[in-house]
């Protein structure tokens, strides 16, 4: 089984951008975590600055050998019309995470445009929202 794990803008930054807000782990240890919690799936990692790059990835995804994503898309959750345009085409289980709640902060961060084209958000759990996406992927795979 292989899930592929995309993250946004400023999310290489973790540990050192906003701690306060984003926590102390970096990304590299959310990646650790998840590869210790779910020892069955192949993760496949990518982070990009760049909207293109990560739907690139989204376009990859299409070709059936990845069963499920999960996403943190950054600043882009707020703005990316062409996320979300790839999203919809992609027939696999998504799932969308962010670290903060993202309704308990700037008015701006409480829509998501891209969660519109995922199958459900989980925020504000801090990095056990990317443990919980995984989860919540596994079981929309089950009910298949």
């Amino acid at each position: 089984m292989e899930f592929l794990v995309l993250n946004g803008p400023n999310l290489n930054l973790l540990g050192k951008r906003d701690p306060g807000v984003y926590g102390s782990e970096t990304l590299s240890d959310i990646e650790q975590r998840l590869k210790e919690s779910f020892p069955e799936i192949e993760f496949k990692f990518v982070q990009s600055n760049h909207e293109g790059e990560l739907i690139d990835a989204i376009q990859k995804a299409r070709n059936g050998t990845v069963d499920a994503l999960i996403a943190n898309w950054g600043g882009f959750t707020h703005s990316s019309v062409a996320i979300h345009d790839a999203l919809e085409l992609l027939e696999i289980p998504k799932v969308e995470v962010h670290l903060s709640n993202i309704h308990a902060r700037e008015e701006f961060r409480e829509r998501s445009i891209t969660g519109k084209a995922m199958n459900g958000i989980i925020t504000g759990f801090g990095v056990d929202s990317y443990l919980l996406g995984v989860e919540a992927a596994l079981k929309i795979l089950a009910k298949k």
